[in-house]
């Protein structure tokens, strides 16, 4: 089950959100007490999103949201008149009180995006690594009768077994051929 970071300064509401979601399989919950945990939580376990009150114990949410990954998408529970205090459009809101699946939905779309984001700013082979990446193929695929996908395969897990970036052992391939 994907996790999600809960942080609100009532405890009461933190608890019916994780029974919630939990209770409806949308997500596993971490909780967290004050935005410096929570900024902890997300660098060190890559959390794609964060569900939160307004205000945390040391800082605000849009403050929190600022410091965050471009790639963690974050959920604000709150009063409309509270909701109305954010200015950053990046921030999903859900006006409090929720009902049980607005809540589910709003958090599994939340996902969804933070998924997105992952893709967006995760870094690109460059042009040159994808050449050479290319050329390695090829030349498995001369030399041993391999299949484009087939070779393809052999570079991802000899880079996988060797702990190895794709284009590494692309070169590893190359330079033993010569």
């Amino acid at each position: 089950m994907e996790q999600v970071i809960l942080a609100f300064e009532n405890s009461k509401s933190c608890l019916r959100v994780k029974e919630i979601l939990e209770t409806a399989g949308a997500a596993g919950c971490i909780v967290c007490k004050t935005a410096d945990q929570v900024r902890r939580t997300v660098h060190k376990l890559h959390i794609p999103a964060v569900i939160c009150g307004y205000k945390l114990a040391d800082q605000t949410a849009e403050t929190l949201f600022s410091d965050l990954p471009i790639s963690c998408a974050m959920l604000v529970l709150a009063p409309q008149n509270m909701l109305d205090l954010i200015q950053d459009d990046d921030i999903f809101r859900l006006p409090a009180p929720v009902s049980k699946g607005d809540l589910v939905a709003s958090v599994r779309m939340l996902l969804q995006m933070g998924h997105r984001l992952e893709r967006f700013v995760r870094p690109q082979r460059t042009q040159e690594e994808q050449e050479l990446v290319a050329r390695a193929k090829a030349l498995l695929m001369d030399r041993n009768g391999m299949t484009e996908e087939q070779a393809h395969r052999f570079l991802q897990k000899t880079s996988m077994d060797k702990g190895a970036k794709l284009s590494q052992t692309a070169q590893m391939v190359l330079d033993s051929a010569e």
